[in-house]
Order: structure tokens, then sequence, then C-alpha cells
């Protein structure tokens, strides 16, 4: 006899997770499957052990530089490999029993093991308990992604690394070749770097972090170059072949000339692919890529079924999975006789984008050339770092912000930052967007001092021929 509830979730990532808890707050029966982590890649190997890492590198780049800052510290500093994997490990862990935590005050049944679906609305999952039958009134899928392999080259952990093979390294690279300048990429490049290791990064397009507002990428080339990193653009690597010395790179650069390189360790950061194989999909949702095309709301094609993060459309972030989430979850409800609930489609121009390098990047909406390309009169100010009274204090003068309006409406089209804690203050003008907002509001919002938000001020002022530092 099968089990039977309102709502089933397929993955528990940070999308399938907080569906799961919307769900059981609207009062429907809800389970969750997971063939893993409670949390998903995000919680356990992706956004937040990530920071973990990459806070230690922060920290170990300041005391390197402490007399930047009027202090002396003694002796040498050097970076603990081991003891710095073990505290990212550790909050990976604390976070899982978080959720553990949530599934358990929600009443959210758990069943751990692999499922997979025998139609839109019922799944077999093969685990601790043998197989199990389940059945719901709504199935949401929730796979999430994984790296993808170079064709030529697949990562062996031992010299070509994924995300997760850098997230916990047996050794400390000496010299390390990272493919791909996204998010991910970028991140394990100034993460290494930090820590010492001789980094080349290779980027197929003409720029680094090619999604963001081609101004960020330039800042941020230049300023990884300074800080030691070897960057390569319109360049792709043609072959691999490792070994148990290392990994020898065959390169061709932007003028089309072709070289070989030898690197100790190399990371492919080329992209994801969903994982949608093999779990019961083919007949029930329509496909492009691999990846589950849905409505605004999480809709598939067969009634009943839905999906929502990283096997969906981009972008593939793990906010966008959450948000994803908890849409699914209401219109489900509402679908199930709630009346009190009114879900809301995801706007995809409000999504913000966050990269935790060093400096960090985030971003929001339209770039400059993006808004002139769908044929917007634009007005764009950019407002630097250097003139914030705040930055220039904390020794953080590195970095800007920008902001793009149509001239004719003054509608706040996009946002671009680069420097000190961005990652923080982009939700502002995240807010700003979702409530319509045009110059004048931000012209009129009081910012406090010092701050290095006073740079949003600034830069929307700037928009307008009005900035008052610069």
């Amino acid at each position: 006899m099968a089990e039977k509830y309102d709502l089933i979730v397929l993955g528990s990532g940070p999308g399938g997770y907080v569906a799961a808890i919307r769900g059981a707050q609207l009062g429907l029966k809800v389970a969750i499957v997971e063939r893993e982590l409670l949390g998903g890649i995000c919680l356990n190997w992706g956004c937040i052990p990530t920071k973990a890492l990459l806070r230690s590198a922060e920290i170990l780049h300041y005391a390197q530089n402490a007399k930047d800052y009027g202090l002396r510290i003694g002796g040498e500093i050097e970076a603990d490999l081991d003891a710095v994997v073990k505290r990212s490990r550790g909050v990976a862990a604390q976070l899982n029993k978080g959720v553990t935590g949530l599934m358990k005050k929600n009443k959210i049944a758990v069943h751990m093991g692999e499922g997979k679906l025998t139609g839109p609305t019922s799944l077999t999952v093969k685990g601790e308990k043998g197989e199990e039958k389940l059945e719901a009134k709504h199935v949401i899928v929730a796979t999430g992604a994984r790296a993808r392999d170079l064709p030529f080259a697949k990562a062996d952990g031992e010299r070509i690394w994924t995300y997760r093979h850098a997230m916990t390294p047996k050794e400390m690279p000496k010299k390390l070749l990272v493919i791909g300048s996204g998010a991910i990429g970028i991140e394990f490049a100034s993460f290494y770097n930090d820590m010492g290791v001789d980094v080349t990064v290779v980027e197929m397009l003409d720029r680094i972090v090619p999604v963001e507002d081609k101004d960020v990428s330039a800042f941020l080339h230049k300023s990884l170059t300074k800080q030691g990193i070897t960057i390569m653009t319109g360049a792709g690597v043609e072959d691999i072949k490792a070994d148990g010395k290392g990994v020898k790179a065959k390169i061709k650069d932007k003028d089309g000339k072709v070289s070989e390189s030898e690197f100790s360790h190399c990371i492919t950061a080329i992209g994801i692919v969903p994982n949608t194989e093999n779990i019961g999909l083919e007949k029930l949702a329509e496909m492009e890529k691999g990846f589950i095309q849905i409505d605004p709301y999480g809709r598939t094609k067969s009634k009943g079924l839905w999906a929502i993060g990283d096997c969906t459309p981009g972008p593939w972030l793990a906010h966008k999975a959450s948000h994803e989430g908890v849409t699914a979850a209401e219109a489900i409800a509402q679908e199930l006789g709630n009346k009190d609930v009114h879900p809301h489609p995801l706007d995809r121009r409000n999504i913000p984008g966050c990269t935790y390098c060093h400096p960090q990047i985030a971003s929001v909406g339209l770039t400059e050339d993006k808004a002139k390309e769908a044929g917007y009169d634009v007005k764009a100010g950019t407002f630097p770092f250097i003139g914030n009274g705040k930055a220039i204090a904390l020794g953080e003068a590195e970095g800007f912000t920008k902001t793009v309006f149509d001239a004719k409406t003054g509608e706040l089209l996009g946002a671009h930052m680069v420097g000190a804690e961005v990652t923080e203050m982009i939700q502002g003008f995240v807010v700003g967007k979702t409530l319509e907002t045009t110059e004048a509001e931000l012209m009129q919002t009081v910012f406090p001092h010092p701050t290095i938000s006073e740079s949003m001020h600034e830069s929307v002022l700037a928009s307008y021929g009005r900035a008052l530092h610069i």
C-alpha cells in the first residue's frame, strides 16, 4: 500500500526543502525525498561551505596585510589547509542539522533514498527502508544539477577537480588551472590565490564573469591580475592529460597560438548539467537540453507535476530556487482549495546575482549594453569607492557602484557593484526594482553616513549628472 500525501518534493536543496516547509505551513501533508544529504548541494557542497572557505582566505589576507592598518602580527602567518577545510565542513554539518530540525518542526516526512517517478503524482524510493511507494496529489521535482565535465578530461578527484573536489582538497595545489570564469570558477580562483597558490584562469569568451556589466568585468580583471592571477580571455583548453605528477594542458590563446603548460591541478567550472536523467520524466515533462520546462508557477505539462530550481531554466541560483519553491507550494495549496493564498509568478528581471571573490561583485537587472540592445534610451552613472569615506576608512577603496536607468521614465533597469560587501548591499536595489522605483525615489532616500551604501545613492545621482563627491 502506497503512502499518500498532499505534496511530495523530490530533492531537498534550497528549493526543495523551502517548498516543503511552505507547503506544511499552508496545512498540506508533505513528504520530501532525498538521496544524499538534507539541504542539497548548496548547503552541503556549494553556497554555504564555499563562503566559509572564502572567509578563511579573507582573514588570511587581512592578517598578511595587517601593517596597512597600523598593526603588527608576530611570527609567520600561513594557512592550515586541513583546519580550513574542517571549519568549512563543520559549517555545512551545522546547517544540515538545522534543516533536519526544520523538517521535524514542520512535521514533514523524510524518505531517504533514490526517488523515481512512476507517474505525474507517484514515485518509488529505493533507500534505507528498501523500496517504498509514495503517492500525492502533487509532486515537485527539485533534483538540482551537477558540474559539467570536459568531454576530453573528466574530473577524477585527484588532479582534475569539480567544485566538490576543490572544497575538500587532499593537498594544496602549487599551480592551479581554472577553466571557466563564472561565479564558481572565479570564487575558487580567488580563494586559492589568497591561499598562496599560483592561479591561471582560462575563459573562452572575451571577458571574465561575462554575464556581468562590461565595466565590472574590466575592473575585476584588472584587480585579480594585480593580485597575481594570470587571466586568459578569448582562450580555450583543447586537451588535458593528467598523471600522478600533475596536469598538462594545451591552451589556445586569443591569437590562435597553441601552447602546452603544466599545472599541479585543474578545476573545471564550465557550467552545469541538470539531474533529470533516469527519474521517470521522459513522458511526463517537456525537456530542453535536459532542463524541465515550466510555466511561471512551476507547472509542467503533466497535471500535478511541478518543477523548480536548477533542473529548470536559469538563472541557476539558490535564492531563485527558494523563491520558486514558495511560489509552487502556494499555487498547489490554492489548487487544493486554499482561498487565502495568492501566489505571484517569479520576475526573473529582479533576481540578484552575487560572486564572493575578492573584491566581491553583485548585480541585478540589465547591464548597460543589454539595456541599449533592448531599445532603451539609457542614463547610466558610476560612483567609485575612492570617493566614499567609509570605504577609505576600512581600507577598501577599491570598487564602484553603477546604476542604469530608462531615460524616458526613470525606471531603474539595472545595478552593478564591485567591492567590499557589495553582496550585502545589492538587496537595496533589488527591493527598489521590485517596488518599481524610479530615480526620483532613490534620490530622495536618505542613506546613512558613513556607510559604503552611500555609493549607491551617489551612483543614482551620477546617472543624472548630480553626483556630489566626485
